[in-house]
This record gives C-alpha cells, structure tokens and sequence, in this order.
C-alpha cells in the first residue's frame, strides 16, 4: 500500500508492520472521535489476520505510558480469568475485553519511535457505540455494561494497578490549578467566561465531598475504568446489548463514584457534550434510573450502604469537575482536550454546569431515586 502522513510526520503503515506484516495491511483509517489519543483502525488483507486498532498514545497527558501498558495488561488479564469461567451475571450475552497486541518480533506490546509510544489493541468488530442515550433501553444497557466492568475487577486488589493519572478525578487539585492559571491571567474575562467563573465561585464548597470521604475511610479506593463515558461502551450492532467497555488508558485505583457520576453525566444528558442549545440541557431523571438498575444488576453485591450515600454528591461533582476542566483548559490556550474552535471547551464548560445545575435542582427526586433502588 502507499505511504500514508501521519501525526508526526510518520509512516502509519511502517508502525503498524510491528504488529503484522506490511504487506498483509489492506487498509488504515482514523477510529473514534476521542480527545487525547490518535486512533486508527488496521485492516488486513483477506485471511491475513484479524483487524486491529492502533493508538498513539498521548504522552503529554500520560507520561509514563509503560504504566499505562502494565494497568491495561494487568485487567485484561485478570477479567479474561474472570470470563473463563462464565459468571452468571453475563446472563449468556457476549462479553469482550480488549487485548493487547504483541509486537511481530519481540515479546514487547509497545513501539516507541521519535519520541512516540505506539500500542495495537484487538478490535470489537459488530459493534457500536452511542454518542447520546435515546431511550431507555439504551440506558439501561450503558448501566449494565458499567456494572459488569466494575463486577469483573471488582476482587483485583487495587494497589496492582498503577496511578497512571497523579490527580485525576481529584477536584480539588483541579480546582487548585484553575485558580493559579486565572490569577496568571493577563485580561479581564468576557461575559461568557465570566458566567463559568461564577458558577466556580458558588460551588466550591462541593468540590472536596468524595475526597473528603475518602480521607475519613468512609469510601474505598478500588479499580476503576476512570472515563466510563457512554462512547466508551460498545454495544452488539444486532442485539443493542452491551459487550465491551474500551479505552482503558485511565484504569487505576479510584473511587467507584468518579466511575458512577461520569457515566450519568454523559448518559443523562440526551443533548450530548458538544451542544450548542445551552438552555435545554438537562439532567434526564428517568434515563438516570434505567442506567441504574442495569448498574445495580450486575454491581450491587459489592456495593456499601456509604457507596450509596455519596451516589448523589456523585452525580452533581463529576459534572461540575468536568466543567472546571474544560474551562481552565480554555483558558490556557486548549492544551489538554482537543479543539475545532478557540472557544469549543468554553462552549463544552457551560454544557457541563448546566448538566449540574440540573442535578442540583432535582435532588430531592434524585435521592429518592436512589433509596428505591437500594
């Protein structure tokens, strides 16, 4: 096949000849949409091999992907164990869990070349993934495939893993860093900007909850995925059900409430992340019930009476940490996510304290919700 230019100005085709033969390489092509890794999808030729999906991955953002590599290889590991011997809550469906691809000639799974860490993963093929909820099916399957995952790791001691991500899911830290980059900010903030920082201002006192939890011994660090967002879950192209949850970068010892709180924040939000119709964003109630009963389904046996108290302080912090985020982020020039405007992570930022505020004022049936289930 021809040379094709890559990020880097290297050869997609030559990178992807350490994990199979070139020649055999019909086809590579960009995979997903996400915001910090480069993503393709490596198709050989007829009956020379399986497709695979290669990554560059993002050093600036993981700085010490051989952490990364051994988190990944340690789950992967310890789930297909799980899998062999067919728990009864998979209920007969399909389960996958992504693989990693061993370099062609070495015992490696990773090529560094030019300052780039390269890995290939096995590819979920009749699959697909959702970038909003549209029903309550759907709900309820991005429920259960969150619950499986944490079912599968939930007995894998959690100091095997590696913190990958020194401060992720950390409010407080995060909080910390966006008052230093405003107060080294040399202009005054617009009327947009100046709405995000407001809604900072007045939520400052939630930003510590799980930490604080956390510190007391009230909540548990366990495995957890760390960005459980819907597009993250695969789902059988036929049956709609749910058979993978991918991307798994951000494993590490965590709380499972970052884990809970995000997959509601992205499934409950019928509108989508990147929104423009800022005054419709809501907070589904009835998509946040279908997603968890299919969590609880497959999750509740290890669950705490505390995990359940911290449920709702749960869904209103990740929402509002991931504005934080996506506002500090603006405001340092768009280093971290990946943008198409100037402005993509302050319009992103407002989508995520509406989400919030959202939360906030359904609380009382919120928490009702929650005690129900339990």
């Amino acid at each position: 096949m021809s040379a094709i230019s890559q990020p880097g100005n290297q050869n997609l085709s030559s990178i992807a000849g350490q994990f199979v033969a070139s020649g055999n390489i019909r086809r590579i092509s960009p995979l997903g949409n996400g915001n910090v890794n480069d993503t393709f999808l490596v198709e050989p030729h007829e009956a020379e091999g399986e497709a695979f999906v290669m990554q560059r991955v993002n050093t600036d953002v993981f700085r010490s992907p051989e952490r990364v590599m051994h988190n990944l290889l340690t789950v992967s590991r310890h789930v297909d164990d799980k899998l062999s011997n067919s728990p009864v809550e998979l209920e007969g469906r399909r389960w996958e869990m992504p693989r990693v691809i061993r370099l062609k000639h070495t015992d490696g799974h990773w090529v560094e070349e030019h300052g780039d860490f390269w890995r290939g993963i096995s590819y979920i093929g009749a699959a697909v993934t959702l970038d909003v909820v549209d029903s309550i099916e759907q709900a309820r399957q991005v429920g259960y495939g969150l619950g499986m995952f944490h079912n599968l790791i939930s007995d894998l001691p959690a100091d095997e893993l590696e913190d990958t991500l020194e401060g992720f899911h950390i409010t407080p830290t995060y909080l910390r860093h966006h008052d230093q980059v405003l107060k080294q900010r040399n202009k005054p903030l617009d009327a947009e900007e100046q709405a995000c920082q407001d809604f900072i201002d007045s939520h400052r006192s939630i930003a510590a909850v799980l930490e604080d939890a956390k510190e007391k011994g009230v909540l548990q660090l366990r495995p957890i995925h760390g960005d459980p967002k819907v597009n993250n879950l695969m789902m059988d192209a036929e049956s709609g059900k749910a058979i993978a949850l991918v991307d798994l970068d951000t494993v590490k010892p965590g709380l499972v409430h970052y884990d809970i709180g995000d997959c509601l924040r992205s499934g409950c939000n019928p509108l989508g992340e990147e929104t423009a119709d800022l005054e419709n964003v809501v907070f589904d109630l009835q998509l946040c019930e279908s997603i968890l009963e299919g969590y609880l389904s497959t999750a509740r046996s290890f669950l705490t009476d505390a995990d359940f108290i911290y449920l709702f302080d749960a869904m209103r912090l990740i929402p509002f940490e991931l504005g934080l985020r996506f506002f500090t982020d603006h405001l340092e020039g768009n280093r971290y996510f990946k943008v198409c405007d100037q402005r993509q992570n302050l319009k992103r930022a407002r989508v995520q304290f509406n989400l919030c505020a959202s939360v906030e004022a359904q609380e009382d049936k919120i928490k009702s919700l929650i005690g129900r289930l339990r």
